[in-house]
């Protein structure tokens, strides 16, 4: 690999990673200043949940589409445009003024620009990085959770300070601005150059091949059985952690989202990061060490989404938010590197749609179903059970990716020549 294609790898990691932190706290604040939104909006709990559920819904719908066009198009410019797109419509969520207005700009909207990121974004760091892949989609993971952290504490920040449309003006403008850069600094790959209309032909995948070589590939469907679980919790923990801890100690709406936000990514930075060293370190002679380390981990983390729900004090609150961002960061350093394992090249923007499909429409439930408990159980209990549902999410989850390594795995890995 010659120099200036090493050096650009890294460039792409950063640029990413920007794009991924503002995608991420774009996404995390509106359960930061959700308070204040069910306030002036006069909208009941049922109502906000709707809201996040919607989101997660049209991503569901948007994400095979957008990795099908991913597979076909030049990536570079459908992350440019899917990061213009959905900044601005986190810009113009600051102008809604009802219910209407937050489905259609915050979820509708807002949605159907994420939707085409990921697709295009993870191929394409892979493509580049094959012996530091585990580590560059970790770190590329760990800006989700610096931009959750960081919505954490500006988001509500600028909400008392301005009031809540002005977090959804300050992080879409963010956002527009990082979209006009990157068209200066990403660039083409040399993959993408041959994916331009003109030369498009016999490689060009049929429409329905990516979904029969994802379905009929075993692995990856006991990984998305994984991968839904993680989605299925980290959406209503985003959305709901802030009012639980409010709610359930009487903190201050940034203190509550502080400190919801932050000890739970923290860790999960941690994890990530260690957990991408960990895995490039040793997949070349275990091969299956990836899903080793995703089924362990998620099965550690059932016992610690539980103790976020049951815990009796604040300090042990957070520990157990901790230690599931922890164990979380360990799963999520690998989540699309053990899909690219088994699948070949000229399909993983379509698999990573498919698979964020699937994860998302089941993951859309979550945030209205804690909202519906909280609702119609006892004062102050209601998100407590939520934790316990989310809990049982991981139990599957875990099943799930360690059928993958025991009976599917081996005879389905795709054997890729690492650069």
């Amino acid at each position: 690999m010659d120099g200036k294609r090493e050096n650009y790898k890294w460039e792409l990691l950063a640029l990413l990673c920007l794009a991924f932190f503002i995608n991420q706290g774009d996404r995390a604040i509106f359960g930061v200043v959700l308070p204040s939104i069910k306030s002036e909006l006069q909208l009941t709990d049922t109502q906000l949940g709707m809201v996040g559920s919607v989101l997660f819904f049209t991503l569901a719908v948007m994400l095979p589409i957008a990795g099908y066009l991913g597979d076909l198009w030049n990536k570079k410019w459908i992350i440019i445009c899917s990061l213009l797109f959905w900044s601005a419509a986190t810009l113009t969520t600051g102008l809604a003024g009802g219910l209407a207005g937050l489905v259609l700009l915050r979820s509708v909207a807002t949605a159907g620009g994420e939707s085409f990121y990921a697709p295009a974004a993870f191929p394409l760091l892979a493509e580049h990085h094959t012996r530091t892949r585990s580590l560059a989609l970790g770190v590329h993971q760990a800006a989700l959770y610096v931009g959750v952290m960081t919505s954490g504490f500006m988001g509500r920040l600028i909400a008392d300070r301005w009031g809540w449309r002005s977090a959804f003006y300050v992080f879409g403008g963010c956002g527009i601005l990082l979209g006009l850069i990157s068209i200066w600094r990403l660039r083409d790959t040399a993959v993408d150059s041959m994916r331009r209309p003109s030369a498009l032909g016999a490689s060009r995948p049929a429409t329905g091949a990516a979904w029969k070589v994802f379905f009929l590939t075993k692995t990856a469907l006991f990984l998305t059985v994984g991968c839904a679980a993680i989605v299925f919790v980290n959406n209503a923990y985003v959305v709901w952690a802030p009012e639980f801890v409010r709610e359930k100690y009487g903190l201050s709406q940034a203190a509550a989202g502080g400190c919801s936000m932050f000890y739970h990514h923290a860790a999960a930075l941690a994890g990530v990061v260690a957990g991408g060293r960990l895995t490039d370190r040793r997949v070349a002679a275990c091969p299956d060490f990836r899903l080793r380390l995703m089924g362990r981990a998620m099965l550690l983390g059932v016992p610690a989404i539980a103790c976020v729900g049951l815990a009796p004090g604040l300090v042990l609150t957070c520990l157990a938010m901790a230690v599931f961002g922890l164990f979380r960061g360990l799963y999520e350093a690998n989540t699309h590197a053990a899909l690219f394992d088994v699948i070949a090249p000229c399909y993983r923007a379509s698999a990573v749609g498919i698979m964020s499909m699937c994860s998302f429409l089941l993951g859309s439930v979550s945030p209205w179903l804690l909202g519906w408990l909280r609702g119609v159980c006892p004062v102050g209990t209601g998100l407590s059970y939520g934790f316990m549902v989310l809990a049982v999410a991981y139990l599957i989850g875990s099943a799930g990716v360690g059928v993958a390594r025991r009976f599917t795995f081996g005879h389905e890995r795709y054997r890729e020549v690492a650069a």
